[in-house]
């Protein structure tokens, strides 16, 4: 097994390390609360990423978090 990159640099490496190394479950709820949290630019928490990772990963993950809403809302339309 390849071991897996330290910073995701795209979605299913994202998606992983979230879901499976991190034990956190991608739950819509809590897609949603990240989303708003990266919105606020001006947060400590936002600007504290931003500083840590670079503006571009910032961007990179906020995609990532929207790829995962539009995930959700798909396998939600298919379910009704």
């Amino acid at each position: 097994m390849k071991p897996q990159p330290i910073i995701p640099s795209n979605y299913i490496e994202w998606w992983r390390c979230i879901e499976v190394d991190c034990g956190i479950a991608l739950t819509p709820k809590f897609v949603a609360l990240r989303i708003e949290a990266l919105t606020r630019s001006g947060s400590e928490e936002t600007r504290r990423f931003a500083g840590l990772y670079a503006s571009e990963h910032l961007q990179r993950v906020f995609g990532w978090f929207h790829e995962a809403h539009a995930e959700h809302q798909s396998v939600s339309s298919r379910s009704e």
